[in-house]
């Protein structure tokens, strides 16, 4: 069958056509900026390596990320991790900040501070409520780094990085549940499962097995096991299988795809196959979610 591509909208910024992102991108706007011209509904998207981080002030709405709806109001934070497909629906008049830096922009500033890439593993909404504080001291972080990357001074460049470093720290603390402190013994099996996630990104439609992806990553097939069970609680068939469900469900919610047709463009030789593979992780038949979702 011939193969049908994509049509998950993929923008640079909301409403531009995709380009490569610069790999010291950074750009603040706030939310009415580009949501009130679409009647304050984002639909749903994804940016290929664009992070984006989301600070409510005042207002609400709900976000959709994947295949999930999850409400907000202010004050909170949302993350949407890049490559995400997301969309919002904001309350009129909502009142806050979007902050988009590049995927490679994080991982640079990964290597001094680890937290910093697990605030982005996962899209999320957090409340922060029982810390007023930690709102104010990121919007007057927001302001001046909005105002650096319009203002043509010397060293803006410089001044620019360090004011979002500023706000990463900020945003870390202010969800520190979610962000302890890795340890230097398991950052290189973090580092491990880190490349066989972008592999799999790489491959996810050929159909490789395990022994495959060990072999492309030139690690044993134990040495992958453990370093997946650590950092996900996982072993690498279920990070792979997750992967393939993720992208089926975007498949069916968001392309006009048939069942039949998300299983050929998965690498799925029998649709029958993929219907049961898919009803095995996400407990409904893939006709059954989409037509609930």
């Amino acid at each position: 069958m011939r193969e049908r591509r994509d049509a998950i909208p993929r923008f640079f910024l909301y409403g531009e056509p995709p380009r490569d992102a610069d790999e010291r991108f950074v750009h603040v706007e706030t939310i009415a900026d580009r949501s009130r011209m679409y009647d304050w509904r984002i639909r749903p998207h994804a940016h290929r390596d664009l992070h984006q981080l989301l600070m409510i002030v005042s207002g609400a709405g709900t976000m959709i990320a994947e295949s999930e709806r999850s409400p907000f109001c202010a004050p909170s934070i949302t993350i949407v991790p890049a490559g995400t497909v997301h969309g919002f629906a904001f309350q009129p008049e909502t009142e806050g900040y979007v902050v988009t830096l590049a995927d490679r922009l994080l991982r640079d500033l990964e290597r001094e501070e680890v937290a910093f890439g697990r605030l982005f593993e996962a899209a999320s909404v957090t409340e922060l409520k029982t810390d007023p504080a930690a709102l104010e001291e990121m919007a007057e972080t927001l302001q001046r780094l909005k105002r650096e990357l319009i203002w043509h001074a010397p060293a803006s460049s410089a001044a620019a990085t360090a004011l979002v470093l500023t706000l990463l720290v900020q945003a870390v603390r202010a969800l520190h549940d979610r962000s302890a402190t890795v340890c230097a013994a398991n950052s290189s099996r973090a580092a491990l499962v880190a490349r066989f996630r972008e592999k799999i990104e790489a491959h996810l439609r050929m159909g490789l097995s395990i022994a495959q992806y060990c072999k492309a990553l030139s690690v044993t097939s134990s040495r992958l096991r453990a370093a997946c069970l650590e950092i996900t609680g996982k072993p690498p068939l279920r990070v792979l299988e997750e992967r393939l469900v993720l992208e089926a469900k975007r498949s069916l919610l968001y392309t006009n795809m048939t069942v039949a047709q998300t299983a050929f463009y998965l690498g799925f030789a029998d649709p029958a196959y993929f219907s049961r593979f898919f009803s095995k992780h996400a407990g409904q038949s893939p006709a059954s979610f989409r037509k609930r979702r």
